[in-house]
C-alpha cells in the first residue's frame, strides 16, 4: 500500500523540503577543486543541525555519513572521505533530512571547474530527465508513466538509466512504498493518487547501465567506469499536479 498523506502531513513535508533545498544549495556552492568530500559532509551535518533537523542518512542501515558523495564513475551511495575534488570531476551530492519526523530526499550533480562537453551533456540530460518524470506525477497517471518518461528522455540522447537502484515513496519514513524504477512501459503500474509523496531520482550513466558495488558495501560504480549523474526531488502529487517539495 502506498501511503496517502493528509494536508497536515504535507505541510510538515513542505517544511522539511524547504530546509533540505536551502542546505543543498549551500553545499553546491562549496564544490570546488581542492575540497574534500569529508569537509562537505561536516558542513552538511552542521547546517542540518542548525535548522533543528536531523540528517536522515547517518546511521541508516549503518551508513556512516550525513550525505552521499559520489564522484565521477560512482553512481550513488559514495561515502565522504579524505579524497579531494579535482578539476574535471563531477560530484553527486545526495541529502536526506528528517524534520520533526518527516523525511525529504534530494540530489544534485555538480561539475568541478571546467568539464568536457560530453560530461556537461550527461548532467543536463540527467537533470532534464528528472523533470520529465516529475511531469508525469499526476493523479490518474500510472507509476510507470514516470519511469518511462525518464527512460525515454535519457535513451534518446544516447545515455543509459541505472536499473539496480530506484526512486521510492517517502514521508514518515525515509523509504516507503512504492519503488520507482527509472525504466518501464507507460500506462503500467500503480494508479497515482492525490496525497502520494515520491522521491523521484534518475541515475544516468554515460555508458552501460550496469554497475558494481565497491568493497565498502555501499558505493555503486559504473561497470565500464564511465561517468554517472544523479538528480532527485521529493514530489507531492496534488490535484493541480506535481508539487516539488525540495525545490
Amino acid at each position: 500500500m502506498i501511503p496517502i498523506k493528509s494536508k497536515e502531513e504535507l505541510e510538515k513535508l513542505r517544511g522539511s523540503g524547504k530546509i533540505l533545498a536551502k542546505i543543498l544549495k549551500q553545499l553546491e556552492a562549496t564544490v570546488r577543486a581542492g575540497i574534500s568530500t569529508e569537509e562537505i559532509d561536516r558542513l552538511a551535518e552542521r547546517l542540518v543541525f542548525e535548522e533543528h533537523a536531523l540528517p536522515a542518512f547517518k546511521g541508516y542501515r549503518g551508513f556512516p555519513a550525513s550525505i552521499c558523495t559520489s564522484i565521477n564513475e560512482e553512481i550513488v551511495h559514495g561515502i565522504p572521505g579524505r579524497r579531494r575534488l579535482n578539476p574535471g570531476d563531477i560530484l553527486s551530492i545526495d541529502l536526506g533530512v528528517n524534520y520533526e519526523g518527516y523525511f525529504c530526499d534530494a540530489a544534485i550533480t555538480v561539475g568541478v571547474g571546467d568539464i568536457d562537453a560530453d560530461t556537461k551533456r550527461l548532467i543536463a540530460v540527467a537533470r532534464q530527465a528528472l523533470y520529465q518524470g516529475i511531469e508525469k506525477a499526476r493523479p490518474n497517471n500510472r507509476l510507470y508513466d514516470i519511469s518511462h518518461a525518464i527512460q525515454e528522455h535519457v535513451e534518446k540522447d544516447g545515455f543509459a538509466v541505472v536499473r539496480q537502484f530506484v526512486g521510492h515513496g517517502i514521508g514518515v519514513d525515509l523509504h516507503e512504498e512504492p519503488e520507482i524504477p527509472n525504466f518501464g512501459l507507460p500506462h503500467k503500474g500503480t494508479l497515482l493518487k492525490e496525497g502520494m509523496v515520491l522521491a523521484i531520482e534518475p541515475m544516468v550513466n554515460m555508458g552501460t547501465w550496469e554497475c558494481e558495488i565497491e568493497k565498502n558495501g555501499w558505493t555503486a560504480i559504473t561497470k565500464d567506469r564511465l561517468f554517472s549523474a544523479h538528480f532527485e526531488h521529493t514530489v507531492a502529487i496534488t490535484e493541480d499536479g506535481p508539487e516539488i517539495l525540495t525545490g
